[in-house]
């Protein structure tokens, strides 16, 4: 009885699953999109195709066939398939299936891939419970995550499986995978609905699939036909790929600053704001400008230090929403703002030198004479000019005499060249 309840629970899941489970692509040739990994002739298509799969991580944000790959690799190879999820996963689960793998292939010569979602929740201890079935070839590891795993799992992990990083996929990949799931339904959708679908769904195919069938449930309980306004109300927001450690954060961050940098005041705006919206804490952006205005704009406008310790005060004293308007005020004024590195190249050379030759002591003339007697014997003080009193103290080199001819300030004057009026300084 038991046995029938589950059977008829399996078809009645079959029928009721989401849209992008039951399209889900048996094969590499249904698969959509990461040519640049499973295209015809690469290395891991090779592999897999000829029952050689490598263990693996793959690497990718939500919707681009982690899970998908992982069971084609199975079915394609013929092996048993154990699926954990590290979220609820214990150590004893995970030996579970160790032992399961090692009693199907001792007793009829089948190999198991165990695929692990979401692998760098795994904690060290559970990662090393799979090392040596993975190391031993027990098991064919194929772990998923939407995490860099060069900072989530452990190297020795690491360096027995193959990273595979995966990408958002296309529009014109969406709207492939979208008119799969329009046949699905049995409905027609036009190039317009598909591509306005296709823009809201950040990449994701199975974030595609979610609002093509909640907007024509949406229009089937209207009794309508389906439009733009029923793909409006399904999709209300555009899904954001950005995590706040990871590596979204790193180079969205570094785009920013580069932008900045490059004076495109345009793409600047628009990295703070992808920023913010995806809840990057805002004095992380706030410290980033103030970095930057000493170092790359510089005494080519000292002001722009000024706007941005103004911008991160205001952060403080405001908080957001408001203090976006702060800090898209100083980006805007730093990305249109002369340019220069001179100060930074200044103390970045100065502490290299104070590194590989110490701190070289100061002549005599510079020394304290703060204790009158020793110092004049050891000559403190001796041929100082005082600059105010005489100007020939302006042209004397104040640099230890091992340093004497360094130039560590070196302004350029192309800004003054080019008709800009704030030139290095």
């Amino acid at each position: 009885m038991g046995d029938l309840f589950a059977d008829a629970a399996r078809r009645r899941q079959a029928d009721d699953a989401p849209l992008a489970s039951r399209i889900r692509p048996q094969t590499l040739d249904e698969l959509v999109g990461q040519r640049h990994v499973l295209g015809e002739g690469t290395a891991l298509r090779l592999a897999i195709e000829e029952d050689r799969p490598p263990s693996m991580i793959l690497f990718g944000p939500p919707g681009t066939g982690k899970t998908t790959i992982a069971r084609i690799v199975a079915r394609r190879t013929g092996a048993a398939f154990e699926e954990l999820s590290a979220i609820s996963a214990r150590v004893d689960d995970v030996r579970a299936v160790i032992t399961r793998a090692r009693d199907r292939l001792g007793g009829n010569g089948t190999r198991t891939i165990l695929f692990i979602d979401e692998i760098h929740r795994f904690t060290k201890a559970q990662q090393d419970s799979v090392l040596h079935a993975v190391e031993d070839g027990l098991v064919t590891l194929i772990g998923a995550t939407t995490e860099n795993p060069y900072f989530e799992v452990n190297a020795a992990l690491l360096s027995r499986c193959t990273v595979i990083e995966l990408v958002p996929l296309s529009e014109e990949e969406l709207g492939e995978i979208l008119g799969r799931g329009a046949r699905a339904l049995g409905i027609e959708l036009d190039e317009g609905l598909e591509l306005a679908i296709a823009r809201r769904a950040g990449g994701d195919a199975r974030a595609a699939l979610q609002i093509l069938e909640l907007a024509q449930q949406t229009a089937s309980a209207e009794g309508a036909t389906l439009e733009e306004r029923h793909i409006l109300d399904a999709a209300r927001k555009r899904p954001l790929l950005y995590d706040r450690k990871g590596d979204q954060h790193y180079d969205f961050a570094s785009a920013f600053i580069k932008s900045l940098r490059g004076g495109d005041a345009d793409a600047a705006v628009y990295y703070l704001a992808a920023m913010l919206e995806a809840g990057e804490d805002p004095r992380f952006l706030a410290r980033r400008m103030v970095i930057l205005a000493s170092e790359d704009v510089g005494n080519a406008d000292p002001n722009a230090l000024v706007v941005a310790v103004a911008a991160a005060q205001a952060l403080e004293l405001v908080g957001l929403p408001e203090a976006q308007l702060n800090l898209a005020q100083a980006a805007v004024y730093l990305a249109e703002a002369p340019k220069s590195n001179a100060c930074a190249v200044a103390i970045w050379e100065a502490r290299r030198d104070v590194r590989e030759l110490g701190n070289v002591r100061p002549p005599a003339m510079l020394c304290s004479t703060g204790h009158p007697g020793a110092a004049r014997a050891r000559g403190h003080g001796e041929g100082y000019v005082y600059p105010h009193d005489d100007p020939s103290g302006f042209e004397v080199s104040y640099l230890p005499e091992e340093l004497r001819g360094r130039r560590y300030y070196r302004p350029a004057r192309e800004d003054q060249e080019d008709g800009n009026d704030g030139g290095d300084r």
